[in-house]
């Protein structure tokens, strides 16, 4: 059997591509996180920047993500990459109890907006080094906070302090329960993923989320009255590297980390959570629950006394323990003048 040229030159080309070698990623990374599959966060900010860190690495970089806590407990999610179960995480820095409490300076009312202020707030008071020193045992890549953290209720309608009363809500973090223990509710300490299982058994009466979170974690299928204190708390995220990964790349890889880093991130997940919250409250509006929305939020006369006590007592407590936190809180409300 004979072959024309043109027959002859595609065999060859074919032959040559088979015995080409298959070239694989120089790098793994596992990113984990605890965060639905299913969620908008998941879809619209981790897997996101996962591909776009593949894609600038010319495919040199593979990045497995792991969601829905199948790597490491929510609470453990810090210590899995400092440990190196991990690569990457992203994380609610409050979960890992008293190691970041210059970082918690902006749980406290009043300071955060939105997710897009408070993500601007978080990132400067790191790119300015006054809660950097919290972070060095990992390579932070970007910090950001979700929108305002609201009251979820499954019977009782909250529409005063008085009304916290009896009321056992899950709390995300120390700083945020305190709050709630002022406000006179019981607070009940649990990561957002166990929200649900909790009040669908009746361990809790309700929950502290933001609208975005309580669409991700399917709370507005059991709560279904909602009170808006404009300002009552933010929590703040980090998405952080193992820094041993991190200091072993070649240069140009290091430089895809870190072009995909910083202030620019920041905005992009801000951007993502503010986006989830309109969706997750339009939600709750379809559902026909019922939201009562308080005016002048966390400066509200009938609210402001039992928030400026909380967030007093906090900052006492830090400055007996020699934290630096008055000096944080201080910036941090010029940020939260400064940030749009």
């Amino acid at each position: 059997m004979s072959f024309g040229p043109s027959r002859m030159g595609a065999v060859l080309g074919i032959t040559l591509l088979l015995a080409s070698p298959v070239f694989a990623a120089e790098v793994t990374l596992r990113f984990s996180h605890f965060w639905p599959a299913v969620s908008g966060t998941h879809k619209q900010l981790y897997q996101v920047w996962a591909d776009t860190v593949e894609k600038a690495s010319g495919g040199r970089i593979r990045v497995e993500v792991y969601p829905s806590s199948t790597l490491a407990k929510p609470p453990a999610q810090y210590e899995a990459v400092r440990s190196r179960i991990a690569d990457v995480t992203a994380t609610v820095q409050g979960y890992t109890a008293n190691r970041f409490p210059l970082t918690q300076v902006v749980e406290l009312p009043g300071i955060v907006r939105d997710a897009a202020h408070g993500s601007c707030i978080i990132q400067s008071l790191y790119d300015e080094g006054l809660i950097s020193d919290e972070y060095r045992d990992t390579r932070p890549l970007f910090l950001f906070t979700h929108g305002p953290g609201h009251i979820h209720t499954r019977e009782k309608l909250v529409r005063q302090p008085a009304d916290f009363a009896g009321l056992r809500i899950r709390r995300p973090t120390a700083v945020v329960g305190h709050l709630l223990d002022e406000l006179g509710a019981q607070p009940v300490g649990m990561p957002a993923p166990q929200s649900y299982q909790s009040m669908q058994r009746g361990v809790i009466d309700g929950v502290t989320l933001p609208w975005e979170a309580a669409l991700g974690f399917r709370i507005n299928e059991l709560a279904r009255k909602h009170t808006e204190v404009g300002g009552l708390y933010t929590l703040s995220f980090v998405v952080t590297m193992n820094r041993d990964v991190y200091d072993d790349l070649p240069p140009d890889l290091r430089k895809v980390i870190d072009d995909n880093s910083g202030r620019d991130w920041s905005a992009r997940a801000a951007a993502v959570f503010d986006r989830l919250d309109v969706v997750g409250r339009a939600a709750a509006v379809k559902a026909g629950h019922e939201i009562v929305t308080i005016e002048g939020g966390a400066d509200n006369p009938a609210w402001k006394p039992v928030l400026d006590r909380a967030t007093e007592s906090y900052l006492a407590g830090m400055e007996k323990k020699g934290k630096p936190v008055r000096k944080v809180y201080a910036r941090a409300l010029e940020l939260a003048a400064e940030c749009k």
